[in-house]
């Protein structure tokens, strides 16, 4: 089975994206802050991350960047952040898709 890591710290966006993605058919865990998120990606070893850029301890272009060093698992952000310059900023640390 597919797993993905779903970093976000707002509740009812992650349980929304849990919920959809379970639905599909994918097993589905969360973190809600980037470091716990750093941690699960080296024990539950994702094939595909959905990571939010706004979180509460570390921003999500740092995780990105340090989920990239060590692996070449999927990445794709998610925000509510619409601006070219972060989509720039999010795709050049490493992130798939935006």
């Amino acid at each position: 089975m597919t797993k993905i890591l779903v970093i976000e710290d707002d509740p009812n966006v992650a349980d929304f994206v849990k919920q959809g993605l379970s639905q599909t058919g994918f097993e589905v865990e969360v973190a809600e802050t980037g470091y716990r998120g750093l941690e699960m990606a080296q024990t539950v070893h994702p094939d595909l991350v959905v990571l939010d850029l706004m979180l509460p301890d570390i921003d999500g272009i740092d995780v990105c960047r340090q989920l990239r060093a060590g692996s070449d698992v999927g990445i794709v952000m998610l925000t509510a952040r619409g601006v070219v310059g972060e989509k720039v900023r999010g795709l050049e640390a490493g992130a798939d898709d935006y």
